[in-house]
């Protein structure tokens, strides 16, 4: 495999699913306290999980007793979260978009959206969880971040994929979703926002696994690869402890009604 990833953001993760179900970070216990607290997820609530992946943020809810629709335009994905989530009830994992999510009007009581908002049309996506959202519930987009400035290791790290990544600047600008931005977009209803810590300790195999999830990073026959991956061995022999790193994370959480 060699060249840019695909242009179209559903096909981006489809050679990845495998590294993104395994070592991707898990959404910390805190953020479904939070939203239980002050976002006013209730207990049987269903849930739509939009750009769902491989389950990592429908697992949270589905632990605490939930049925939840995961929305998952790509075929490997989908199949990546049947694996995460067999033996779970409840978890209805369905082909669809957030620009047309395949649900009936009025049909969910809380949606989220975890990792995948920056890839959706927000517009559409807007009207279409305002169309399968009871009136008068809630939406959070949420965000695991990875710090970049924490210590050497996470600015050494930042430098790799800047080096070696396929269209890391550009995917980096689809990140930046400013706070301004989506004010606007939960307007005329107003936002919350909050932050919790989060981390995930990694060996070499799975600082490994979680660079080549990353949709810009290259794959195997990229000629960035082979100088990529000796890279990596040289920045964890620099900075591990007992053969482990640890990436540390803020999850960013935005909640608010839409209609």
């Amino acid at each position: 495999m060699s060249g840019n990833p695909p242009r179209d953001p559903t096909l981006r993760f489809s050679d990845r699913a495998e590294n993104y179900r395994k070592y991707r970070p898990d959404y910390p216990a805190a953020l479904y306290n939070y939203l239980h607290e002050k976002a006013g997820l209730n207990p049987g609530d269903v849930i739509c999980d939009i750009g769902s992946g491989t389950g990592l943020l429908s697992k949270l809810f589905l632990d605490h007793g939930h049925e939840v629709y995961g929305i998952e335009p790509n075929a490997e994905m989908r199949k990546a979260a049947d694996t995460t989530l067999s033996g779970l009830r409840g978890f209805h994992n369905l082909e669809g978009r957030a620009e047309a999510i395949p649900l009936a009007d009025s049909t969910v009581d809380f949606a989220v959206v975890g990792q995948a908002f920056h890839w959706f049309d927000p517009s559409a996506t807007k009207k279409e969880i305002q169309r399968v959202l009871k009136p008068g519930r809630q939406v959070a987009l949420v965000w695991n971040n990875r710090h970049i400035e924490h210590n050497p290791f996470h600015r050494e790290y930042e430098d790799l994929l800047v080096r070696f990544g396929t269209d890391y600047a550009q995917v980096s600008r689809r990140w930046v979703v400013t706070d301004e931005g989506l004010a606007a977009w939960f307007s005329p209803y107003p936002i919350t926002q909050a932050s919790l810590p989060n981390s995930k300790r990694l060996d070499l195999e799975g600082l490994r696994g979680a660079l080549l999830s990353a949709s810009y990073a290259p794959t195997e026959g990229h000629p960035n690869y082979k100088p990529m991956m000796e890279a990596l061995g040289e920045l964890i022999s620099r900075h591990q402890t007992a053969g482990f790193v640890t990436f540390e994370y803020q999850t960013r959480v935005y909640h608010g009604q839409l209609g």
